[in-house]
């Protein structure tokens, strides 16, 4: 996503290696990077916490109480509102739009990680054939002492060259409307990508989740090794110094807020379906209370010690350079695929670093990648069970093999121009309307009353003040406050700092983020048209829960369960709703008197 934009208080003397030929000036030393450039500051861990606090936490644990409590997944979920099953549908369409554009990212870590399997890593030096006369490597530029003996001016990187030129050959390109040739060699690494997410998903959560005891393990012993590695490291306490040091005057920047947040979204998988849909697998007795602090605070550790890794690299690398922290670290791809390469190279054994680097970003993104398709596929085959349920494995594949032919393009001379177009519009806007539709709904229209009854039946006791004060009110104003701004202050995408999308790319990446959006007010019109009345009763009982919401195993179908459910999708006679989902009952009242009686009883046990 895209990063925060601050100008810099100084203007230091960049040498021109660490910059793109299209970032350079007319030759002068004395460059400065763009007003615009993505940068990392130290402003991001106190929003990150902040947030993590205020709509981290508080989202996680309720789609884990949606999904391990109805056994649903993000579609069929929604039977607690049929009102808002479009808010299922938004989310699908967001996850499969990111899933499209997450597997190419996944396809250049593999294109890196085979690469890394030589002896000099081919980004290491000049001289190769796609590299050009301004690409001037760190070796030279250390040689006599510390000294440069001749003018750097207007150069470039290796690691750069190889990914702009090499990876993705994007010299080829003149913008989004010039996609040009397929790189095949991407293509054949994205269809790898694809085969390997298929087979980790081929008998559901029974393979994904084996596999996944080993992608989300195996990462912390190389993330160990890397910061172990860093820390010992000449300059590394430059970067930390970096990391650690907050500037509190970008604190009143609502875009730091802003990519806290989405770095929440992405990190904790909050919004994507994919919580809601590995909870519909749990036991229905799963403390999950507990799991959701385990998983967001290991998930914050996590990532101070990725940060600890990554900026000890970046001092180390800035003191070789000569050149300060925040010119070294670049937002965005090029972090992964141009700066952390080119302080591979600075190492003894640099391809065996290397190939842990990307390992650990492989194994982290196929845990990712698994989420995003297991949703998907649990999705529509909770619609249709008995058609797509026993050929699930079928199904994921025609679902693999439709993604992996849709991100063909991204693997074109120009497929950079069309993933940023992806990654800037796909979820950012669409996913704070669905977390914050959701949150509304379970809290308002569903009734906090009656999900803490429902977590109650779960874990045994209901959630506390923390909870219920975030879901009714910090957690929804909070998100409605940054999509105003994200909304007043937008801004058009670019890449590389200098290229600017053209008008009909902008318009197609805000229909991207409208179209998901949309799905909410169409899955209405659908539920108000099934239903019987005037339009205000038809809402009213599309707001209600289907006769067939709750637990999914008659054991745990206990107190108001067990023989109706609350409410009903029309004022019809319950015997007939429950014929109509195969069960038996003997009330004979319509589902409005059932609803009042039930608010009754539960009012007598609260006095």
């Amino acid at each position: 996503m895209k990063k925060s934009q601050e100008p810099h208080s100084q203007k230091p003397i960049i040498p021109d290696l660490l910059m793109t030929p299209s970032d350079q000036g007319d030759g002068d030393l004395e460059i400065e990077y763009p007003e615009d450039r993505g940068n990392w500051t130290g402003a991001f861990l106190v929003p990150y916490f902040i947030m993590l606090a205020i709509c981290g936490i508080p989202i996680f644990f309720m789609e884990l109480s949606l999904g391990q409590f109805s056994s649903l997944g993000p579609l069929a979920v929604w039977k607690i509102s049929p009102l808002f099953k479009g808010v299922g549908m938004a989310t699908i369409l967001i996850v499969s739009l990111v899933a499209i554009y997450y597997n190419m990212i996944i396809a250049y870590v593999l294109f890196y990680l085979f690469a890394s399997l030589t002896k000099n890593l081919p980004w290491q030096y000049c001289g190769n054939w796609w590299n050009t006369d301004l690409c001037l490597d760190h070796h030279v530029m250390r040689t006599g002492n510390g000294a440069v003996p001749f003018n750097i001016s207007n150069t470039v990187s290796p690691s750069e060259e190889y990914w702009s030129r090499y990876v993705l050959h994007i010299q080829e390109s003149t913008g989004i409307g010039d996609p040009g040739r397929i790189r095949w060699n991407l293509c054949l690494c994205l269809l790898l990508a694809w085969v390997i997410v298929y087979l980790c998903i081929l008998k559901g959560v029974k393979s994904s989740g084996k596999v996944v005891y080993f992608t989300a393990t195996f990462p912390y012993l190389i993330l160990i090794m890397l910061l172990i590695r860093g820390v010992t490291l000449e300059g590394a306490w430059l970067g930390i110094r970096f990391y650690l040091t907050p500037q509190f005057d970008l604190l009143l920047s609502p875009k730091v807020w802003i990519e806290a947040a989405l770095q929440i979204f992405y990190s904790l998988g909050v919004g994507f379906g994919g919580l809601l849909t590995f909870a519909s697998y749990n036991t229905f007795h799963q403390n999950i209370y507990r799991d959701t602090f385990i998983v967001t605070v290991g998930n914050a550790i996590t990532s101070i010690l990725a940060g600890f890794a990554i900026f000890s690299v970046l001092g180390y690398m800035s003191q070789e350079l000569d050149v300060p922290v925040q010119d070294v670290a670049k937002a965005g791809p090029g972090l992964a695929f141009v700066v952390y390469p080119q302080a591979m190279t600075m190492l003894p054994l640099s391809p065996f670093w290397s190939f842990l680097f990307f390992f650990m970003l492989l194994t982290l993104g196929l845990d990712s990648q698994f989420a995003f398709l297991e949703t998907i596929v649990t999705a529509v085959t909770d619609e249709f069970p008995y058609y797509l349920r026993p050929k699930k494995a079928f199904f994921s594949g025609i679902v693999c093999f439709v993604m992996f032919l849709m991100g063909l393009i991204l693997t074109t001379e120009g497929g950079m121009y069309w993933l940023v177009l992806l990654d800037d519009y796909s979820a950012g806007f669409g996913l704070m309307v669905v977390v914050i539709t959701t949150c509304l709904v379970v809290t308002r229209v569903y009734g906090m009353k009656g999900f803490c009854r429902d977590i109650h039946m779960m874990l045994g006791f209901k959630p506390g003040i923390y909870f219920k004060a975030c879901w009714l009110f910090l957690t929804p104003v909070t998100m409605m406050a940054l999509l105003v701004y994200s909304i007043v202050k937008y801004q058009p995408s670019e890449y590389n700092g200098t290229y600017r999308f053209p008008w009909w790319a902008e318009v197609l990446g805000i229909l991207m983020g409208i179209f998901s959006c949309l799905m909410i007010p169409t899955g209405m019109v659908f539920a108000v048209i099934q239903e019987e009345g005037t339009l205000w009763q038809r809402i009213q009982q599309a707001s209600r829960p289907t006769m067939d919401w709750g637990p999914s195993l008659e054991e745990n179908r206990t107190g108001m369960y067990v023989a109706t459910l609350a409410g009903s999708q029309s004022p019809k006679p319950l015997m007939v709703h429950m014929r109509k989902y195969g069960g038996v009952t003997s009330y004979e009242n319509i589902a409005f008197q059932v609803d009042k009686e039930i608010e009754e009883d539960e009012d007598e046990s609260m006095m």
